[in-house]
């Protein structure tokens, strides 16, 4: 399509799918009202829409925001109408390279419900000025959520969801400083699956391959709690994760030469408790899960045994490390 100087173009954006409130379609219909009364009905019905369901304004990785852009720097529109600023992104540096970007190509950004436009100088004071509040905002939440994943940590609590390999979840009841009982969730040990973790670590020490780890696994007839053959990622996780190491010493030094955030006093890595890892990867709703590194998380001893000596789950996480499937030969043994 060639260069239209006389459209529009509208963008909307909503974390989750919702036809109530702010929904895409009603943040849309709010967008072409404006347009109409402020350029006329032809301009209105003429309105390129550009919509992105299920994506977070944390950064600009959306297709129907990709999508819009490159019709800007096609020349299709000469301005863009939101609903609400933090519809178009929550990040300062992200809202402030936008706004220089189309201001090069000479289109508008009106913004309905902060009354911004930034056709005028005050307009585009006054809209980075609301970006910060927004980011402010969004890194508050943050913090907050960061803040109940170290009380939780102070009490070793399993958060719930999808149990490890190895392990079955149990509520208990504890009782608060107020007095007033409340329901908690800790790990428990299932032999049989803890002995097939025990055998992965062995078979990948033995192997120092994921793939000949996954052989080994299906030749053995070793399946998952599920039923299902293992494969490399479910081998790697399993590999990967702090929940099945004995807190010694050793543990918990690792975790402090990387920065993360260590809530155990020192007496607690006793080498027979495991480990909970709080905030360990970021989850957004239409993105994938983000691999978070180890000075991102939140540690703690855990009520639940530990089942791979420290010594092993360590040189395990070096292996890893260097990704040696097939440069390292077969890893050393380790005491028990």
């Amino acid at each position: 399509m060639g260069k239209n100087q006389d459209a529009a173009a509208i963008y909307s954006r909503k974390s989750r799918f919702t036809g109530k409130g702010e929904s895409i379609s009603n943040q849309v219909e709010l967008c072409r009202g404006y347009i109409r009364a402020a350029f006329g009905e032809g301009y209105a019905g003429g309105a390129l829409v550009f919509e992105d369901e299920g994506f977070s304004g944390g950064d600009l990785n959306r297709p129907g925001f990709r999508q819009m852009m490159q019709a800007a720097r096609e020349g299709r529109f000469r301005a863009v109408v939101v609903y609400r600023l933090d519809r178009i992104s929550r990040s300062i540096s992200d809202f402030s390279a936008l706004i220089q970007e189309l201001g090069r190509l000479g289109i508008d950004f009106v913004s309905i419900r902060e009354s911004f436009d930034t056709s005028s100088p005050m307009g585009r004071a006054m809209m980075y000025i609301a970006s910060v509040f927004s980011q402010l905002e969004r890194e508050t939440i943050a913090e907050r959520i960061r803040d109940n994943m170290r009380e939780l940590a102070k009490t070793g609590r399993w958060l719930g969801g999808v149990t490890p390999t190895g392990y079955t979840s149990e509520a208990v009841m504890s009782v608060t400083v107020d007095g007033r009982s409340r329901r908690a969730c800790r790990l428990r040990l299932i032999p049989r699956e803890a002995d097939i973790v025990r055998r992965i670590y062995a078979l990948y020490r033995r192997t120092g391959s994921l793939t000949g780890t996954e052989a080994a696994l299906r030749a053995e007839g070793i399946r998952t709690k599920n039923g299902r053959d293992f494969t490399r990622f479910s081998i790697r996780a399993i590999l990967q994760n702090p929940v099945y190491l004995r807190a010694d010493g050793a543990a918990r030094q690792y975790f402090l030469d990387r920065q993360a955030e260590v809530f155990s006093p020192p007496e607690e890595f006793d080498g027979t408790r495991g480990i909970l890892a709080y905030n360990r990867t970021r989850q957004e709703k239409g993105r994938s899960t983000v691999s978070l590194p180890v000075r991102e998380w939140i540690v703690s001893v855990g009520e639940h045994p530990g089942i791979i000596p420290a010594g092993t789950w360590l040189e395990v996480q070096r292996a890893l490390g260097r990704g040696s499937a097939g440069r390292s030969g077969a890893l050393c043994e380790d005491s028990k």
